[in-house]
């Protein structure tokens, strides 16, 4: 199997669908002649053609609406949101439009459709190049979240969520873009977009992460290791629906569940799974669950310092899982 950075295993994905499929068409900013600003989409209008390949104004509101529109006549658009901050001018669309399609026509009509989000800090994006907006879509009951942390499951989930009957949220963290590379299978297959993974097996605590955030926990807790703590590291991947079973098993398994994720600790994503756990779990449980995250802030700041105090790294990461295994 080739070894390919995560950015390249989502174009490879895109690529084997549209190949695959004359239905699948892509549409974005730039995503054509230029093949998008993370070069995503590289090679593809050129292979393809302008009418699968569609550069759109600089309008978000404009791209989902486009796509929900292809998605409703037959077609399976993967539009892309340059970056995820600049997706709330279609948060209208994709909450009230795209998410409810199935209910409003009780189950009449399917949406296929894929919108990439390329998500998260650590690259210096400042106020609208930064965020994290998993917790807003994963709120909503019709639309799925998803978001991959290896190349493998780059494309095989890519290639599962063009193929979904229902719309899906793919959050692609853009430092991890060339950061992480592994091993991708030539050609077609599919991983599910219901399932988290074990990522490491452990027996004294349980780690929950996605995304960049899973590398630095298995970083973390190949550190613990050295001190004898045994930590289990889970990728949740798919974060609406969250694979209960998965969550559930892990957490009873070693009694201790610690939560890591890059956006905001109020109302975050970890505070839904840390309920989970305590509301299912709690008997098996020997210690609080503990959250890491970003402080709530407005934003993610601009200059070097005040981004790498705020963001989760490895060092605090494993100061909470040695605090947790020591509780």
């Amino acid at each position: 199997m080739p070894d390919m950075s995560l950015i390249e295993a989502i174009r490879d994905a895109m690529d084997t669908e549209m190949g695959l499929d004359e239905r699948v068409i892509v549409l974005g900013e730039d995503v054509g002649l230029h093949g998008g600003v993370f070069r995503a989409t590289d090679g593809l209008q050129k292979k393809y053609g302008e009418s699968r390949v569609i550069d759109t104004p600089l309008a978000e509101l404009l791209i989902a609406g486009v796509a929900i529109g292809a998605a409703a006549n037959g077609l399976r658009p993967v539009a892309e949101m340059q970056f995820a901050d600049f997706s709330h001018p279609a948060f209208d669309q994709i909450v009230s439009d795209a998410a409810r399609w199935r209910y409003r026509t009780n189950g009449l009509q399917n949406l296929p459709l894929v919108i990439r989000m390329p998500y998260g800090a650590g690259i210096h994006g400042a106020l609208y190049h930064s965020q994290s907006v998993e917790a807003f879509y994963a709120h909503v009951p019709g639309l799925r979240v998803v978001t991959p942390s290896t190349p493998y499951d780059a494309k095989g989930m890519l290639i599962a969520a063009i193929r979904d009957p229902d719309p899906v949220i793919f959050l692609e963290h853009k430092k991890a873009y060339r950061l992480i590379r592994g091993e991708v299978p030539i050609g077609d297959y599919t991983v599910p977009l219901d399932r988290a993974r074990v990522a490491r097996e452990g027996s004294d605590l349980s780690v929950f992460a996605y995304g960049l955030m899973l590398h630095h926990c298995l970083e973390a807790a190949g550190a613990l290791a050295q001190e004898g703590v045994s930590v289990e590291v889970v990728d949740l991947r798919a974060l609406a629906p969250l694979d209960h079973d998965a969550i559930l098993s892990s957490a009873r398994k070693t009694g201790k569940a610690l939560v890591v994720h890059e956006d905001n600790k109020t109302l975050g994503l970890g505070a839904e799974v840390a309920a989970l756990i305590v509301e299912e779990a709690f008997e098996w449980l020997d210690g609080p669950v503990v959250r890491v995250a970003t402080p709530d802030l407005p934003a993610m700041p601009y200059n070097h310092g005040q981004e790498t105090w705020a963001l989760p790294n490895v060092a605090k990461i494993t100061a909470a899982m040695r605090d947790l295994a020591a509780y």
